[in-house]
């Protein structure tokens, strides 16, 4: 994974939908497609970049696609078809401009842990189901316009996720580097399969070893050089090509290294996904985890590049294109994939203008399976293990796991338990802690209402009263800020007993300031009413001030504003504290001269031209 960085998008020039020349339905047409749109500007410079761009993009997906199908028992050239088909609907939809969809890592370790049950005559029909549920899924979210909810799901989520799911790759492909006979299939998560295989699967096979170890120092070499010379090599693609060259060779196949079955020089066709009922019940709640991490992955993603490119993002639109695209996928005979951050990031350092070179991208893809599919015959399961293996290196975002163990506790629990979850018990398990972990830690602190008393001091100012200040026995001022929902009520009630206890019979005016007091529920509401009537029935006028517009609508319709008349609901205008002023002023007048010792409007001469001021 990349280096942590807070994801911010940022607004760009006007789209189509805020074009009014544009009739009504083309406005639409690009809104939905906004590949469409980026035509009405594409120049031949523009199509240059994205060439250069999706040629680039291609040389890495190949290979990450064929090793991303391995780490789930997939014939390879599945995720072959995932790099084309996901990747080119998805660029036609995508907000972002250089967003990548596909196979990806994260993804294909979920589904290894989703399809631990299913047997293996049955892996590749139930992975295309998956990509059915996860597209109705992440498209019912977008009808939904649920999109933006995933906003409320931590960062630290998906840190802890790939932490973990690092951890579960490197010990899944152990076996295929080590060169182990495989055991305990039967078991439901992978480490147990992983300890099964350690203690059953014989003594390590050195050629395999060999050439796992080779592709990873080829692939990490190769990787020195771009950073030393500022090139562009596809370093994985090359030291897959290496290894499939070594075996060819040294006829390393004879000494028992295991090659990846024959890839068809075919590209995907359509067939619809085969439907069964009983698999879909046992896949549906792996497909929900995994539609969520998978839009959790591109958003950020997205997000992450809109901060570097300035470019204004609809987060419900990102979410159509993910949903869409694994929707169609599943139609070719696709495996669930989301945004790759590997590929998304090439492609934007590569120079990507617009979404369309995604879609050279997929043409590539689709290329490269017709000239070259027959050579594939010749790559080890081995060198696809240590590409992985590299990969899973690269995934752990050290940065980000040290940044958020560093900012708050409830960042670290949540990063501590997404990542053990995903390695004890299972990927979709972890995605479902960390979720569940951010709203729990999240409503509390949003369930906060503060309340403060506010004095009226000499020179006519109002200000937040210290411990040194005699309370006034005639008028009491008390602020509220904070959300009014249900979940923050047990908070709202306590501070109107304590106002209730605070207060004596002998007061006879309580201003409640409600400026900042936002989203009012029913149970607020009427925990509300219910201290008005209760104070009001000890002879004290309640007045509120602050009142803004959607509050009063509230306040009318249940009743409150009835219940106080019009002239004790003071709204906000368009100066702050003119309506706390305007009913401190109405408190004074229906006091006359039953003040309290320290009040200032004794001070006749000084209150005839008096200005409010406030000082907190």
């Amino acid at each position: 994974m990349s280096q942590f960085s807070p994801a911010r998008a940022h607004s760009s020039a006007r789209g189509a939908n805020a074009d009014p020349s544009l009739p009504r339905w083309k406005r639409r047409l690009y809104t939905l497609v906004p590949a469409l749109d980026s035509l009405r500007t594409y120049k031949p410079d523009t199509f240059r970049r994205d060439l250069f761009a999706g040629v680039t993009v291609a040389a890495v997906a190949v290979p990450q696609a064929m090793a991303y199908a391995s780490i789930f028992g997939m014939p390879v050239q599945y995720g072959l078809y995932t790099a084309i088909v996901m990747t080119a609907v998805g660029a036609l939809l995508d907000s972002s401009k250089q967003l990548i969809n596909g196979p990806t890592n994260a993804i294909s370790i979920a589904m290894l842990s989703a399809l631990a049950f299913v047997p293996a005559d049955q892996r590749i029909s139930a992975a295309i189901l998956m990509a059915t549920l996860i597209g109705l899924f992440q498209t019912g979210i977008t009808l939904l316009r649920l999109g933006d909810l995933s906003r409320f799901i931590s960062h630290a989520v998906i840190v802890g996720f790939t932490a973990g799911a690092s951890v579960l790759l490197v010990l899944d492909q152990l076996k295929n580097v080590l060169g182990l006979k495989a055991q305990g299939e039967h078991h439901d998560h992978f480490v147990k399969r992983f300890v099964m295989t350690l203690y059953y699967g014989g003594p390590v096979h050195l050629p395999t070893l060999y050439v796992a170890l080779g592709t990873i120092a080829v692939a990490l070499g190769l990787r020195w050089i771009n950073r030393r010379f500022r090139w562009a090599l596809p370093e994985l693609l090359l030291a897959i090509a290496a290894a499939a060259f070594a075996v060819w060779h040294w006829d390393l196949a004879a000494e028992g290294v295991k090659l990846i079955d024959k890839v068809p020089r075919t590209l995907p066709r359509f067939q619809a996904p085969s439907w069964d009922w009983s698999l879909v019940r046992e896949l549906a709640p792996s497909a929900a985890a995994v539609g969520m991490l998978g839009l959790l992955e591109a958003i950020a993603m997205a997000k992450s590049i809109a901060a570097k490119t300035g470019q204004k993002l609809d987060i419900n639109q990102q979410c159509l294109s993910e949903g869409v695209a694994n929707l169609a996928g599943s139609f070719f005979q696709c495996f669930p994939g989301s945004g790759s951050l590997t590929r998304s990031y090439i492609n934007h350092q590569a120079g990507a203008a617009t979404q369309w070179s995604g879609v050279i991208c997929a043409a590539m893809v689709a290329l490269t399976i017709l000239a070259f599919a027959p050579l594939a015959q010749f790559i080890p399961k081995a060198a696809l293990a240590g590409v992985l293996m590299v990969t899973a290196t690269r995934m752990v975002d050290v940065v980000g796991i040290r940044y958020h163990c560093r900012a708050t506790r409830f960042d670290a629990a949540i990063v501590a338990a997404t990542a053990l979850s995903a390695v004890l018990v299972s990927v979709e398990f972890c995605i479902l802690v960390g979720t569940i972990l951010s709203f729990l830690m999240y409503v509390p602190r949003a369930a906060r209402v503060e309340m403060n008393e506010l004095v009226i001091a000499e020179g006519h100012r109002i200000r937040e009263r210290n411990a040194a200040d005699v309370p006034c026995d005639r008028m009491r001022i008390f602020n509220f800020e904070g959300e009014l929902f249900f979940g923050s009520s047990p908070e709202f009630e306590s501070h109107l007993e304590r106002v209730e206890e605070e207060i004596d019979d002998g007061l006879r005016i309580l201003i409640l300031r409600v400026k900042y007091l936002r989203n009012p529920d029913a149970v607020c509401m009427h925990l509300l009413d219910d201290f008005i009537a209760r104070t009001e029935s000890r002879g004290i006028v309640v007045v509120l001030a602050g009142v803004r517009g959607g509050f009063y609508h509230t306040l009318e319709k249940v009743g409150i504003v009835d219940r106080l008349g019009d002239q004790r609901v003071f709204r906000e205008g368009s100066q702050l504290w003119t309506s706390t002023a305007a009913a401190v002023e109405w408190a004074h007048a229906e006091l006359r001269d039953d003040l309290c010792a320290s009040c200032p409007q004794r001070d006749r001469d000084a209150s005839a031209n008096k200005e409010w001021h406030f000082t907190i």
